[in-house]
């Protein structure tokens, strides 16, 4: 009969979670979804001074924001204080531990570790492990005050709970030949361990806070979609074995496996992040995109309609340009107010020219007089007049033009974006910048 799979997500709530944290809960659900198994959530909340209401309602939060549901109760780790300091006297009776004055702060019940041969286990990533009991050290499971240390708690709760798989960071190793040797002098089975590689940086070292945002709450706010994290941080040290990178949940369960894991450093690259997110953002219905936008908008204080009235054109140019929604409204609030911001590298490099006030009041003219305001005429226009100016391209022109009338250099096309903003509003911004320029106020 096959090994029924339980494993366990054990954090020790602080009020952010950490992306290594949830890395591995991704891991961890990955793999129990894909074997028909049960995913366990673990409270370890001993620190009471860092494990408040409002520190566990975080991380409960950013488990259901990105749709990592467990099964069962949550098990909280303070319920089984009684049970910790009950196995901790079966130890020291037993002979597996002793008692010391560790500094003088009092009596700590301390775990012996063998002095001969080794400690051997078989990771599901990094495969056979092996260290020589002589150089272990005895370590504490009971502190001076009565309180269990983390070692003694995890290993029980993992007994309590029936974890059959225990994955976490490879910076848990060292603990896990101390937490073999616990299972074994407890008198239960030990449980498979796989351990994840660390998470790092462009220049190999570990990811901190100081690299970009490394909480989750952060990507949250940042505007990024909960789908894009979880595959994203699923693809630091596994891939599914071909080139795909977007995936869905349920091809990432089809596909995960521990066959498929790497030892080495799994590298964040924002760069990947921020583009996975931009195709995300991209695949979204065009509602659901709406739907956030707007309130975007409703945030920055900007009206929902556009100024032209052409919302239905617009939001599938804006979507597919949309990186995160932290962006928003961003270069696109020029469709929704006369009161848009200009970028001042855009301005000092496209506009702080000689003779551009001049330029700009040409070109409102040959948009006023246009036969037609479509795209293909315009554009047909602008080449031509480049053409009997001398300009090499279209870029002296129309680089002067999208400042002007959006505050910026990228955006949706250039003559897609006149003609939403319609021709009366394209000629007075035109002709408002060139007096700005004159006067000096831009």
């Amino acid at each position: 009969m096959a090994e029924h799979v339980r494993v366990r997500f054990a954090p020790s709530p602080t009020g952010k979670v950490h992306i290594g944290n949830i890395r591995a809960a991704i891991f961890n659900w990955l793999y129990a979804r894909s074997v028909g198994g049960e995913f366990l959530l673990r409270v370890e909340d001993t620190d009471l001074e860092r494990s408040t209401p409002e520190a566990i309602q975080t991380l409960m939060d950013c488990m259901r924001w990105l749709g990592l549901n467990w099964d069962g109760e949550v098990f909280y780790q303070t319920s089984q204080r009684e049970h910790h300091l009950e196995v901790a006297q079966m130890l020291l009776d037993k002979g597996y531990a002793y008692k010391e004055n560790k500094g003088g702060q009092g009596e700590c019940v301390i775990f012996r570790m063998p002095t001969e041969g080794t400690i051997e286990f078989d990771d599901l990533v990094k495969g056979h492990m092996k260290k020589q009991a002589k150089d272990t050290q005895d370590f504490v499971i009971v502190r001076s005050d009565g309180s269990p240390v983390f070692h003694l708690a995890n290993v029980l709760d993992d007994i309590t709970q029936g974890v059959t798989h225990i994955i976490r960071g490879d910076d848990h190793v060292e603990n896990t030949f101390k937490h073999i040797m616990l299972f074994k002098a407890i008198g239960a089975p030990v449980p498979k361990y796989a351990h994840l590689p660390m998470i790092v940086n462009n220049a190999g070292k570990p990811y901190s806070k100081r690299d970009g945002s490394a909480f989750v709450g952060e990507f949250k706010e940042l505007g990024y979609l909960p789908d894009t994290l979880f595959n994203f941080l699923a693809l630091l040290g596994w891939a599914p074995g071909d080139d795909r990178e977007i995936m869905t949940r349920e091809e990432m369960v089809a596909a995960f496996g521990f066959d498929k894991c790497k030892a080495s450093p799994a590298r964040f690259d924002m760069k990947k992040l921020l583009w996975m997110n931009g195709e995300y953002i991209a695949r979204q219905p065009v509602a659901e995109y709406q739907k956030a936008f707007d309130e975007r908008l409703v945030a920055a204080g900007l009206p929902v309609e556009p100024l032209g009235g052409c919302k239905d054109e617009l939001l599938p140019q804006l979507q597919g340009r949309t990186k995160t929604y932290a962006d928003l409204p961003g270069p696109f609030a020029c469709f929704f107010t006369e009161d848009y911001l200009f970028e001042e590298k855009a301005v000092t490099s496209r506009l702080k020219v000689d003779g551009m006030p001049e330029l700009l009041e040409t070109l409102a003219q040959k948009f006023a007089d246009a036969p037609a305001f479509e795209v293909s005429p315009l554009e047909a226009m602008i080449k031509a007049y480049g053409e009997e100016r001398g300009d090499k391209g279209m870029g002296p022109l129309v680089h002067p033009i999208r400042v002007a009338v959006s505050g910026g250099m990228t955006g949706i096309g250039l003559f897609e974006m006149l003609v939403a903003l319609g021709r009366d509003r394209t000629v007075a911004r035109l002709r408002t910048v060139a007096q700005r320029l004159r006067e000096g106020s831009l």
